[in-house]
């Protein structure tokens, strides 16, 4: 039991490294050369493997076509938290 509680702890950090890389991401984002910088572009390469499905389901159903807003991330976003709850729910934390 010691194990899981381990892993799962592991990858809520994992889950919150990646969130907040999504939240610096976005706020770059708001710059001019935000995304071209290295930091920028190192941001791009750590959560876009994570965004990529969501964003491709958005695409072929033609969800929030025309959206200012950058749906899915927003929808990723939302779905990191959602699991980072149910395992600290599991963990009884």
């Amino acid at each position: 039991m010691v194990g899981m509680y381990i892993l799962i702890q592991t990858l809520i950090l994992l889950i919150s490294v990646i969130d907040l890389g999504m939240l610096a991401r976005a706020i770059l984002s708001w710059f001019t050369m935000g995304e071209q910088t290295k930091l920028g572009s190192f941001l791009f390469v750590l959560t876009e493997p994570i965004i990529l499905p969501i964003r491709r389901l958005c695409q072929r159903f033609g969800w929030f076509q025309g959206s200012p807003l950058d749906m899915p991330f927003i929808i990723t976003s939302l779905l990191l938290a959602l699991v980072v709850m149910f395992m600290q729910a599991w963990l009884g934390v």
